[in-house]
């Protein structure tokens, strides 16, 4: 089954996540591994919840691609990052 990531990185701007997201490029060159990505922002700042193959996958992911183009944007800090086995999946018209 799949793997849930959730990430929570309060001190995460809209302008970087969108330089994040054109350096990675995610969309257009997907990493192994990944299924889908939600990102948005709360009260308490930024989050993420992902579906992954694995959490292998994505700590792949974070190694060779993620953690250097969130160095290039200037972001400092470090998320706080849980893991889940996924129970269920259904996501009808997922754009």
């Amino acid at each position: 089954m799949a793997t849930v990531m959730k990430m929570h990185w309060p001190e995460v701007t809209k302008q970087q996540y969108e330089q994040v997201r054109n350096d990675v490029k995610w969309e257009t060159d997907v990493p192994s591994g990944a299924k889908l990505h939600v990102a948005w922002w709360a009260n308490d700042g930024f989050h993420v919840m992902d579906l992954w193959d694995s959490q292998a996958d994505f700590q792949n992911f974070v190694q060779s691609r993620l953690m250097a183009a969130t160095q290039r944007a200037g972001i400092t800090t470090q998320p706080n990052v849980q893991f889940a086995e996924a129970h269920a999946i259904f996501a009808p018209n997922v754009s």
